[in-house]
C-alpha cells in the first residue's frame, strides 16, 4: 500500500508555493520592450514557465531571434528580475500554514526550481525561512527539471530515504520530475495548469488545496 503520509517533502516553487506569475510576465516585458519586441500577455506567459528562464526568454522573443540578440534579452531580464522578484510574488493561501504543519509534524522540506539560483536563494529566505531546509535552483553542474538531479541533490541534503519522500509540483514538468526520480507526485489545483492538463500529462494524485498536503 502506498504511503499517505511522509516524512520529506519536495516541492517546487513557483505555480506551487508561491504566486509569482505577475513579476515573471513585468521582467519578461521589460526585456522584450528594451529591444523594441513585443510585449506578452499573462497568459502567454504562463504558458512559457516551467523549464526555466532561459526558456521562457526563448519563448517570449519572437520567432527568428538571433542567439546574440536572445542572449541580450535574458541578461537584461535576469537583471530585472532580480530586482523585482518580490513586488507582487506571494504564497498562495494557506501555503505558509501548511508548511508549518509539515514542520511541526516533524517533516523535512525541500525546495527544487528551475528558477535561478539566486532567486530561489532569495524568495526562500524571504518567505519560508523558517521551514524550507534545503533550496536548490537552476546553476552550473546540475542539470534543470525534468532530470532528476535537483531532486536527487535535495534528498542527499535532507537525508531522505525514497520510500519517505513526496514531490509535489503544479505541471507537466514536475510529473515528470517525480516520473525520473522514482517518486510518488501531488500534483497541485491552483497552480499554473489545470486539471484537465496535468491529467493529460499522467498525473494521477491531486491537491485542490493546502490542507490535502499532509
Amino acid at each position: 500500500m502506498e504511503r499517505t503520509t511522509y516524512n520529506y517533502y519536495i516541492f517546487d516553487l513557483d505555480g506551487t508555493l508561491l504566486s509569482s506569475l505577475g513579476d515573471l510576465a513585468a521582467s519578461t516585458n521589460h526585456a522584450l520592450r528594451a529591444f523594441g519586441m513585443p510585449a506578452r500577455t499573462i497568459e502567454e506567459v504562463r504558458q512559457f514557465v516551467g523549464n526555466g528562464v532561459g526558456k521562457l526568454i526563448d519563448r517570449a522573443v519572437p520567432a527568428g531571434t538571433g542567439k546574440a540578440l536572445r542572449d541580450r534579452v535574458f541578461a537584461t531580464f535576469r537583471q530585472h528580475y532580480l530586482e523585482h522578484s518580490l513586488d507582487t510574488t506571494r504564497p498562495y493561501p494557506g501555503v505558509e500554514e501548511m508548511l508549518h504543519r509539515l514542520k511541526r509534524q516533524g517533516a523535512r522540506i525541500a525546495v527544487v526550481s528551475n528558477k535561478l539560483q539566486a532567486g530561489v536563494t532569495e524568495l526562500c529566505r524571504h518567505f519560508f525561512a523558517d521551514t524550507v531546509d534545503v533550496a536548490i535552483g537552476e546553476r552550473e553542474g546540475i542539470r534543470r527539471k525534468p532530470c532528476p538531479d535537483m531532486v536527487m541533490e535535495a534528498m542527499r541534503q535532507l537525508g531522505a530515504a525514497p520510500g519517505e519522500t513526496v514531490y509535489i509540483g503544479d505541471s507537466d514538468v514536475d510529473i515528470e520530475t517525480a516520473r525520473n526520480s522514482h517518486l510518488p507526485c501531488i500534483s497541485v489545483l491552483w497552480g499554473f495548469r489545470d486539471r484537465d492538463f496535468l491529467t493529460a500529462h499522467g498525473a494521477e494524485r491531486f491537491a485542490s488545496k493546502c490542507e490535502e498536503i499532509k
